[in-house]
This record gives C-alpha cells, structure tokens and sequence, in this order.
C-alpha cells in the first residue's frame, strides 16, 4: 500500500511538473485563432492585427478563422469545444453578454478564461446618404414625425442593438430594427440605402463617410475621437451615451494557468510593437493592453451594466 502510494505521488509530482515545460515550450506550432465574426467588420480587422503581432512575437503562425452567425455565437460554441492547450483562442467583447442576457445563448464570458483586453473602438452613429436627415437632430426630428420609418441596422440581441436602442430611448423616438451578422454587414447595407442608420466604427465606415457615402452624427466617447476629430460626441450634443466595443482574447476553461500566463505576456508584447500599435490606431482602437485579473474586473462590471440595461432589447 505504502508503494502504491508513493507512486501515486510521484506521479502526481511529474505531472505537476510538466506544464510549466509544456508552458516554457508553448507556442511550438500555429496557434489558431477563431473569430466569431464574419470578414470585413471591426472583429475581424482588429483581430487579424492582433494575430499577426502574436505571430511576431511567438514565430508561429497565427491563421485566422471566421466563424459568423447568431451575434458571435455560433464561433464560441465551437471554440468551448476545443481542447484546452493553447493552441486555439478567440475573442469576446460585450455582444456575449448581452446575447446570454437577451437568452440567445447560455455561453456568458465566464464560460472561457479571459486572458487579456487588447482592443477598444468607439462606436458611431452612422447615417446613410438621404433626404431625410444630416444630423442626429434632424434624425431625431423625422423619427418623431415618423414613428417607426428610421430603419436602425443592428446585430439583433448584440451590442450595436443595445447601443442603437440606447440612442431611441435618449431621443424618445421609435426605430424598426433590421437583422444583420456584423458590422461588415451592415455598413454595406446602409451604402446601398437598405437601411438609414447603423452603428458603425472606424476601421469598417470611414472611408465611405471620407468618400461621402455616409456621415458620422455622432461618437459615444467622452471626447473627440483623434480619428474623426470633426464628428461631435453624443454628450456634447446632449446625450450622455458611452458606445463602445471592447475586445479580448479568451482561452477555453481548463487551460493551464502557466500557458494562460505565457500567452498573457506574448500579447503584451505583441500589442507593444511600434508596427501594431499604428495598426491598431489606424483601425480605429485605441492603444490598450489590460491584463487577466484587470479585465476579468471590467467584465464583471460591465456584466452588471448590461442586466440593467438589457430590458430596452426586450419588448
């Protein structure tokens, strides 16, 4: 018996000691990075940046993998599935909280380990090019003449519809919602007039608001963005509205802590490079690196935000 359990522990011991050589080895082949967004959006732009500077700093490639539909979850039902080793990550940002809390899907962002925040857009109020409406006043004057007729372009049960509906309960007017699966998606859509207004963000609107296809109303930070330094905030304009998209990396549960810790600090590094951070900026997010204990904090924060909130999603 006194054998068996000495072999017992030094089994448990050996084990104990491979992770961190797994760790200290770790990434030794491509690391693949599912995205739950379709191409062309602002999770898939910033994303693909964050990817090639993981690549950078680790020499493994980091192949992209989107995986769109039902507001970012059909790609994180995937990645749960996932062996827990490291060698898959993805990405959430505050549509899975309110798809868990709208019922979409019982995936919340304590479902996966979130290893660090790395990316923050500022969301804008979009208008297509129309007759009706120039800025957020007119906007908010047809809205009240017209109750109903404002077509608003969202990600249903997602965070541009909780933006989107933030805005219609500030301006006490009534939109009718239109279904699409990303920010891609809907900005094509309101270039081509299929709808009238949509939350949109740097890296996926801006060159059709600089080509005058659409027009900027207004940007839900606290200041000006440097970006669109002419586009006033919704606070300035009397609305005291904070849209944003934050975004971080997540590992499957059960992942080594060791390996979490690594990967932690090959994005550290990697959001440090001069290279991706003007790439980060230029897509319109701002330089941020927020770590596993600091951003488990924000989430949980931002979890309690989104109940209070998520009843406007709900008629």
């Amino acid at each position: 018996m006194l054998r068996k359990i000495a072999m017992a522990a030094g089994l448990m011991l050996a084990a104990a000691a491979v992770t961190p050589v797994m760790a200290q080895d770790y990434p030794s082949k491509p690391i693949e990075f599912i995205v739950p967004w379709g191409p062309g959006g602002g999770s898939d732009t910033l994303m693909r940046i964050v990817g090639l500077g993981l690549s950078e700093v680790t020499g493994q490639p980091v192949p992209i993998i989107n995986m769109p539909g039902v507001g970012g979850t059909v790609g994180l039902k995937e990645f749960a599935k996932r062996p827990a080793d490291g060698y898959t990550i993805s990405q959430i940002h505050e549509g899975l909280l309110t798809a868990n809390k709208t019922g979409i899907t019982d995936l919340d962002w304590d479902s996966f380990i979130p290893v660090a925040l790395v990316a923050s857009s500022p969301q804008y109020l979009t208008l297509s090019k129309n007759d009706n409406f120039k800025n957020l006043e007119e906007l908010k004057a047809y809205a009240k003449a017209n109750p109903g007729k404002v077509r608003a372009g969202v990600t249903l049960g997602g965070v541009p519809h909780l933006h989107m509906a933030m805005i219609e309960d500030a301006l006490g007017v009534e939109f009718s919602y239109v279904g699409f699966r990303d920010t891609g998606e809907r900005i094509r859509a309101l270039v081509g007039g299929n709808i009238d207004i949509a939350i949109g963000d740097v890296s996926s609107a801006s060159e059709f608001v600089k080509n005058g296809d659409l027009i900027f109303a207004g940007v839900g930070t606290e200041e000006r963005t440097a970006e669109e330094p002419d586009v006033p905030t919704m606070k300035e304009q009397g609305y005291d509205l904070q849209m944003a998209v934050t975004r971080g990396v997540v590992l499957p549960k059960g992942t080594p802590q060791p390996i979490v810790d690594k990967l932690a600090d090959d994005l550290k590094k990697a959001m440090s490079l001069d290279d991706i951070k003007t790439k980060m900026k230029n897509a319109g997010s701002a330089n941020v690196f927020i770590g596993e204990e600091d951003y488990k904090a924000y989430l949980e924060k931002l979890d309690a935000d989104v109940t209070k909130l998520v009843g406007k999603l709900q008629g």
